[in-house]
């Protein structure tokens, strides 16, 4: 009883504390809003300067299709006799 006591009330403290982080639902930079993408600021060469560009903030461009995208192959390296280590026992 104690214990879910305490729990309830560590909860609730953190609820408390980060309601107020300030996060007001609003993105840092225009075109990181999905709502922006198409917009003529976050199309290249605009937003290019100051490097506000959707594909610089996410990584990758959104509005690609699958047919712009570059598979990407997996690359296993072998470890060449001088890497391996033999334990002893």
């Amino acid at each position: 009883m104690i214990k879910k006591t305490i729990t309830l009330i560590g909860v609730s403290v953190l609820a408390i504390t980060l309601s107020g982080c300030g996060y007001d639902g609003h993105y840092r930079y225009p075109c990181q809003d999905p709502a922006n993408w198409g917009t003529e600021e976050c199309i290249p060469p605009a937003c290019e300067a100051a490097g506000t560009c959707t594909t610089d903030l996410l990584g990758y461009d959104p509005l690609a299709t699958e047919s712009d995208t570059i598979e990407m192959e997996e690359v296993v390296e072998e470890a060449t006799e001088s890497e391996t280590v033999e334990i002893e026992e």
